[in-house]
């Protein structure tokens, strides 16, 4: 997979109050991402990003326009990960369980679990069930989880939401260890600016409803670059001081 390429020229939705009206969430979206690169999706809040991370993935496939990519593989044929705000982990199943549960016989056989959650730090925990976790441990065990299929595409939507800043930070870091090492095509949301910098290759703004692309901006900063790298620090200033009204959605 060389280039993601992303063309929505549309996805609606029918009112519940009537058939005859309908929402437009997306309109004349487009954005591409480069093989191996980390991109960071960020909008207001309900301006569609769920829905383009479902279309994305191939769970909505009600949506005017394409996914395509270099090879010509189908979503079918790739291998795509989803990392969703909430850890998702099953209750009755144990933390090894719980990341085994994803991968082919071969994958358990070579102890592809173990390895993930031991880079996760999680190797004294593999027999512990969720409830006996914090939600910070959680997340660990739900990335571990995604990344554990060497993904093409892997897909994350606010995964360290409300989690407190030390926690994320971890998150952050363990992220960015597991990419580093085996490097895949990242499509990251967040509403937070800071962790975009931190994090990306490339950030995509998007509009309020109904969405579509309004900036486009590269990282060239070399990692690793945590938030208080002055680096990141200058360029977040800067953009902050170059595109206020774009964050105040007065931008379109």
């Amino acid at each position: 997979m060389k280039t993601l390429s992303i063309n929505i020229g549309e996805k609606t939705y029918s009112s519940p109050s009537t058939a005859l009206k309908k929402f437009t969430a997306i309109k004349n979206l487009k954005f591409k991402v480069a093989k191996d690169q980390f991109c960071c999706l960020i909008g207001p809040s309900g301006c569609g990003k769920t829905t383009l991370l479902n279309i994305i993935s191939g769970l909505d496939c009600s949506a005017k326009g394409y996914i395509k990519y270099d090879n010509n593989a189908s979503i079918e044929d790739l291998r795509i990960s989803y990392m969703f705000q909430t850890p998702r982990l099953l209750p009755w199943l144990n933390v090894l369980e719980n990341v085994e549960i994803v991968l082919d016989k071969q994958q358990k056989e070579k102890g592809r679990a173990i390895e993930i959650l031991s880079i996760m730090g999680l190797k004294d925990f593999l027999d512990f069930y969720p409830n006996k976790l914090s939600g910070g441990m959680q997340r660990r065990v739900a990335l571990a989880r995604s990344f554990s299929i060497k993904p093409d595409l892997f897909i994350l939507d606010e995964p360290f939401v409300s989690l407190d800043e030390p926690a994320a930070k971890l998150l952050r870091k363990m992220l960015l260890n597991l990419w580093s090492k085996e490097p895949t095509t990242v499509i990251f949301v967040t509403h937070n600016l800071t962790e975009a910098f931190e994090l990306g290759d490339k950030i995509v703004f998007l509009s309020k409803s109904p969405a579509k692309v309004i900036k486009e901006i590269d990282i060239k900063i070399k990692r690793p670059r945590g938030i208080n790298n002055p680096e990141v620090d200058n360029l977040r200033k800067k953009f902050l001081s170059e595109n206020q009204l774009l964050l105040e959605g007065k931008i379109k």
